[in-house]
């Protein structure tokens, strides 16, 4: 009988785990794609200038990038299903926050929430590498896709519910506190399983630690990381905005940033489940660096009919880009808290470039009143992606020596 019981209890864990990465991962653009669109509302009735407006966007991914080099530590200390559920509470509370009325109440919600995402981005690829070793591609694939899908719902639907259902913005980005919500109570379960799992981990932390901030693989890891997270950000600021300037009106340019978003979904999932079951992923990083040198020329340099052409073509690229990055986090490391000692240190230097790209973007075009040298940017962005890729793609861990790989199969 205890075997039987056995037997039909995992399966039941699995599925709350895989139910809870599913909502969680939805929770972490959604409060950030969220307010592009209403920055112009939010402005006006704050009465704050357009610097400040832009900080909205800047204060959340310099959270991340304080934040998430201490995100393993207080996984390891406290247990990582714990603090997670912390996040996700003070995500909620944040959300709230930033909600009512007055900019330092906006401020301070969006640091707070800033503050949790950084913490759920960190920790959700080491539960995939100790629950799930042998589906990393599969179950990255599907926290890709459901962390896009509903960043891009968000975009869309923000002007909707401001405006014409009459939430006003406190209420079209207070809205999402519903699902922070529903993610706290989905992630509940997971408690029961804390004390068991503390345990296990650390017997395998303490016979595999590793400082990755030594390691050149992890500095490779973190630069694709990085690097792909300015050229998306920077494409998510800047696009509408480069696509006025060849003549697209306000209105059809921010259907092309959404067109933008939607195209790199199927490959949100397809990508991590190929990268899974190759030895080495260096044609994937070849084939995404074609992918964002095309576009970006296709920007620069094609015909304004096809101009939609190279946004899909630039919303793939970013697909696969954005894809492998979440996947070295697992196929680089040998165990979970590897797996968020990399995660934290990618991600920390990831967005603080991605915090830096738009505004250097911005000075440029400012300096030279074209979007021309802004897109030769990218293009040498997308040139040291693959540089750090082709070394990133290697078939080796973050804390062995340079001849040490072992063969990758269904992963």
């Amino acid at each position: 009988m205890p075997n039987k019981q056995n037997k039909k209890a995992v399966p039941a864990s699995i599925g709350f785990i895989i139910l809870g990465i599913i909502v969680i991962a939805a929770n972490l653009r959604t409060p950030l794609t969220s307010v592009g669109p209403l920055v112009s509302l939010i402005r006006d009735d704050v009465h704050i200038s357009n610097t400040l407006a832009g900080l909205i966007t800047t204060v959340p991914l310099l959270a991340f990038a304080l934040l998430s080099p201490l995100v393993p530590k207080l996984g390891r200390k406290y247990g990582v299903e714990r603090i997670i559920l912390i996040a996700l509470i003070f995500l909620t509370i944040g959300i709230v926050i930033r909600s009512l009325s007055g900019a330092v109440n906006l401020y301070i919600g969006t640091a707070i929430l800033g503050f949790a995402i950084a913490v759920c981005n960190v920790l959700l690829p080491s539960i995939i590498k100790r629950d799930f070793p042998n589906k990393i591609g599969s179950m990255t694939g599907l926290y890709s896709v459901s962390m896009s899908l509903c960043g891009a719902i968000a975009s869309g639907i923000s002007v909707p519910l401001a405006v014409n259902a009459g939430l006003k913005w406190q209420g079209a980005l207070g809205i999402w506190g519903i699902l922070s919500f529903v993610s706290i109570l989905c992630w509940l379960p997971q408690l029961r399983n804390q004390t068991k799992q503390t345990a296990t981990t650390s017997q395998q932390m303490a016979s595999n630690d590793v400082n990755v901030w030594r390691s050149p693989l992890a500095w490779q890891v973190t630069l694709f990381m990085g690097i792909q997270s300015l050229v998306f950000y920077v494409l998510i600021a800047w696009l509408p905005e480069i696509l006025k300037q060849q003549g697209i009106d306000s209105t059809q340019s921010g259907w092309y940033l959404s067109i933008m978003q939607l195209a790199l979904l199927p490959f949100t999932f397809i990508v991590p489940v190929i990268a899974g079951r190759m030895s080495n992923q260096r044609l994937l990083v070849v084939i995404t660096t074609i992918l964002l040198l095309t576009g970006t020329l296709g920007l620069l340099y094609g015909s304004p009919n096809i101009i939609l052409l190279w946004i899909i073509i630039l919303g793939i690229g970013g697909g696969f880009a954005f894809s492998l990055s979440m996947m070295f986090f697992g196929l680089r490391t040998e165990n979970a808290h590897q797996a968020a000692e990399l995660s934290g240190m990618a991600q920390s230097i990831g967005y603080l470039l991605a915090a830096i790209g738009p505004a250097l973007i911005g000075y440029l075009h400012d300096a030279t009143n074209s979007w021309e040298m802004p897109l030769f940017i990218l293009l040498g962005a997308s040139v040291l992606l693959l540089l750090a890729g082709i070394g990133a793609a290697r078939n080796r861990f973050v804390g062995s020596g340079n001849s040490y790989e072992l063969p990758r199969k269904g992963r």
